[in-house]
């Protein structure tokens, strides 16, 4: 499915560079199991390992520059998460985060950018909730499109602003 040096994303990893496919030399390990060996493009000294039996459902390829592209010029048409109450507001976060899905976690950054502008217009703070989950949806999909873009990860929300 993947080889070496292919970028691919990693659910809660985010990018990763598949470095090696091969069995682990691990006691306990399945020796004929092949498995994706993974280095994190963004958390330098960090390894991956998946198995070839579940990559399926835990990684997919990165999205390609006309992807990305094409995701970025769609970004404002993609809605805000809607729910009923706050009370349900975590686990949509959780399950836009754990799609590993570029599209969802455009739809997460922008549901907590509305909600940290209508709560900062009303004199009041963001909340660590929207804190937390907007830094980690923008650390997964700033890097990707950084890497799909072959463009700095410090220049994705400019690239964003001026093509969206």
């Amino acid at each position: 499915m993947y080889s070496v040096g292919d970028y691919v994303v990693c659910g809660n990893k985010g990018v990763c560079r598949v470095e090696k496919i091969s069995a682990l030399d691990i006691s306990g390990a399945d020796s004929e199991e092949e498995y994706y060996i993974l280095k994190p493009v963004y958390t330098p000294g960090s390894t991956v390992y998946i198995s070839f039996a579940t990559a399926p459902e835990k990684l997919r390829p990165v999205l390609t520059k006309k992807e990305a592209n094409r995701l970025v010029k769609k970004m404002s048409d993609i809605p805000d998460i809607v729910v009923e109450s706050d009370k349900q507001l975590e686990g949509e976060y959780k399950n836009c985060i754990r799609s590993n899905d570029a599209t969802e976690l455009v739809k997460l950054l922008k549901t907590i950018y509305h909600r940290r502008e209508a709560r900062f217009a009303a004199g009041r703070k963001e909340t660590a909730l929207d804190a937390k989950y907007y830094r980690m949806a923008g650390d997964y999909l700033y890097g990707e499109l950084a890497i799909s873009l072959d463009i700095p990860r410090d220049q994705v929300e400019k690239y964003i602003d001026k093509n969206s």
